[in-house]
């Protein structure tokens, strides 16, 4: 079982380091995959958008919590840590608390723990928000993005945000680079800064850039995902053989990995077998967490399995993480 470990964020609040996630499940999969996941003892939940069914992903939550809280004797709201996130169609100051109240009417909750910026990209306005979440160009391949609102004008009023909605904010996939010109430019340090975050993609830079600041880490896609052809993490055969040796599973190796430092993880399934199989937490040696250094350090060739430019259709024609097929894009992060 999970040790229940937590961290106390740069707002005061505790957040568990291990956490379940909905990116990507299909509807009609996540309330039960909630449910489960609460039920078996996780008490950090990360509701998000889930490709072009994101406003029902938040309905099947909010119907999962609801069924745990009728069925798990003393659970209470206040046990559960349940971050969300502005979708890219909302950054517009004007809009960003409206957007928070639209998330909180779909998980039918009175606030948030913790309330991020999905990606520091602003998409020119959709017809509806919550169906048109990528309004694409003349070219229906293609975003429209809008360079015309800064990211330091929508963390500003993320951080203006009532208390009483929200507990703690923050934001998610920024670079070390963007991340520190969004602190210098705001001098608003978020609580979180959420990435892709694995043993090939460790972000020593960031991290220690975060580690300064006092800026919680949390990982998705610790095991890596099917968009490019690049083999998940579990199957790197020194990670097996580090589980054999405990016997664990990989992905237990891999979760471990993710929590040594203080950061979080929040991985997702749901399936109740391997829901469960995530929650149960193993430690690592020195030796342990060497080796899995070693062949970081070691690996050659693409390490990010997330790069929207070239992953993602419609294409969002912008470089974000600078990464070397991201050079060609016509758009850049604006801070």
């Amino acid at each position: 079982m999970s040790s229940g470990k937590t961290v106390t964020l740069n707002s005061g609040h505790k957040i568990p380091q291990l956490g379940y996630g909905t990116w990507q499940a299909a509807p009609g999969e996540v309330g039960n995959g909630v449910y489960e996941a609460l039920k078996i003892g996780y008490r950090h939940l990360l509701t998000s958008f889930s490709a072009n069914y994101s406003y029902e992903n938040q309905k099947e939550v909010a119907q999962g919590i609801k069924r745990a809280f009728a069925d798990i004797p003393g659970l209470k709201r206040e046990d559960i840590f349940i971050t969300s996130k502005l979708w890219n169609t909302q950054h517009d100051p004007a809009h960003v608390e409206a957007a928070l109240d639209d998330t909180l009417a779909e998980l039918e909750l009175d606030y948030l723990d913790l309330y991020l910026i999905h990606w520091p990209v602003n998409f020119g306005p959709g017809k509806d928000p919550h169906s048109d979440l990528f309004p694409a160009t003349a070219d229906p391949n293609e975003v429209n993005i809008d360079n015309s609102i800064p990211n330091s004008e929508t963390w500003k009023a993320v951080n203006k945000l009532p208390k009483s909605k929200v507990r703690s904010v923050g934001v998610s996939n920024f670079t070390y680079k963007t991340l520190k010109a969004l602190v210098e430019k705001t001098d608003l340090v978020p609580a979180v800064n959420q990435i892709e975050r694995h043993p090939i993609l460790p972000s020593k830079e960031l991290v220690a850039y975060a580690k300064e600041k006092n800026i919680h880490i949390t990982a998705y896609s610790a095991f890596g995902n099917n968009f490019f052809d690049i083999p998940l993490l579990i199957t790197r055969p020194e990670v097996k053989a580090i589980a054999e040796k405990k016997g664990a599973t990989p992905a237990q190796v891999i979760l471990a990995w993710s929590q040594v430092g203080g950061h979080s993880v929040i991985p997702k399934s749901v399936t109740p077998a391997r829901i469960a199989e995530n929650f149960k937490e193993i430690e690592l040696s020195e030796d342990e967490i060497a080796a899995i250094q070693k062949f970081s350090d070691e690996h050659q060739g693409r390490r990010r399995y997330n790069v929207p430019y070239t992953a993602n259709k419609p294409r969002w024609s912008i470089n974000i993480f600078d990464e070397p097929e991201e050079q060609e894009a016509p758009n850049k992060v604006v801070l």
